[in-house]
């Protein structure tokens, strides 16, 4: 799980270097200054969830708990809803895409991203799952 997560973490960190150059670089021509906006907020929270993701995978190789994965799965989730609804909000106009359903998406993700570091705060008061391995000798 920890090497999942570290995986998901280290790609979504490098999508979100793409998506931050391309909208410094690309976007400037194509969307206006307020899509442009809507479109760094998404790069901007990807790449802060993409480290928690990261951290998460990180803590996994000291501490197991029941919570903390389900912490990085609700950091993807956040992701997913949140910055990627506002990729698609930043390109509604020029692909007519109906905005009334993105929308809602986006709240979602960011109550997804909160549940995140609250499920990660409380999974620090949880003992660590204990690792039990047959002995050879039995």
């Amino acid at each position: 799980m920890r090497k999942n997560f570290l995986r998901i973490g280290a790609v979504l960190m490098a999508l979100g270097v793409i998506f931050g150059a391309f909208g410094a670089h690309g976007l400037k021509e194509i969307v206006s200054a307020e899509k442009l906006g809507i479109f760094e907020t998404g790069t901007r929270y990807q790449i802060y969830h993409a480290f928690a993701i990261l951290l998460v995978g990180t803590l996994l190789y000291f501490r197991k708990t029941s919570l903390m994965p389900i912490a990085g799965w609700l950091f993807l989730g956040g992701i997913v809803c949140f910055s990627g609804s506002l990729y698609l909000l930043a390109f509604a106009d020029l692909v007519a895409l109906p905005t009334n359903l993105l929308g809602p998406i986006t709240p979602v993700g960011g109550l997804l991203f909160v549940a995140g570091w609250v499920v990660l705060a409380v999974s620090t008061f949880q003992d660590n799952e204990k690792r039990y391995r047959k002995s050879h000798s039995e």
